[in-house]
């Protein structure tokens, strides 16, 4: 975002960027953050996170795991050195983004293991709002790098997760299309060739 609002310089003068939460005339910033004072703040249901405090730290481990690792490795390291290098920086990416989801898949199935098949709006957790926003446009992701990110038979939770987060109405109507996805992936794929030679 090159044009930024004054409200937001405003209202998040460390990052000067989205997302930034205003409640009662009171900035709140950063997407993880934001949840948790949604979910400490309106207490009925549906809570993003569960009442039982050990469960709470293993959510809120896995969350940050989610961010840390996963997000960073596609956004950063990962998908986009995939998609914009080749050879052993392609190929180091790619080994580490697939050890990080191979490790969230077998740790989920020990905090979920009775799977996700279906997720419902009304019960919304904080992992299934994570896990489907940086997840959601792996099909895309993996039509441009030529790399399987969700392989069914090592990640068939997450996958299934990220189906069923799919399949929500609203996620539907929200997500933008895969073709846009993809040109926008491929956008950046040719300015990042185009800067690096």
């Amino acid at each position: 975002l090159s044009n930024k609002s004054q409200a937001l310089l405003q209202y998040n003068p460390v990052h000067n960027k989205v997302p930034a939460l205003v409640h009662n005339g009171k900035p709140i910033t950063e997407s993880s953050t934001i949840l948790e004072y949604i979910d400490e703040t309106w207490k009925q249901a549906p809570r993003l996170l569960p009442d039982d405090p050990y469960q709470r730290a293993k959510v809120r481990f896995w969350a940050s795991f989610i961010q840390q690792q996963i997000l960073r490795l596609q956004l950063f390291a990962g998908v986009s050195q995939v998609i914009t290098r080749g050879g052993e920086a392609q190929e180091e990416a790619i080994g580490e983004l697939l050890e990080k989801m191979n490790i969230l898949e077998e740790e989920m199935k020990k905090l979920l293991p009775n799977g996700v098949s279906v997720i419902e709006v009304q019960n919304l957790g904080l992992l299934d709002i994570l896990v489907g926003a940086v997840l959601s446009p792996h099909k895309a992701q993996e039509e441009v790098a030529g790399v399987q990110i969700l392989d069914p038979e090592k990640n068939p939770l997450i996958l299934s997760w990220v189906t069923a987060w799919n399949q929500l109405t609203t996620v539907q109507e929200l997500l933008p299309p895969h073709d846009k996805i993809v040109g926008l992936l491929q956008s950046v794929n040719k300015t990042a060739l185009g800067s690096s030679g």
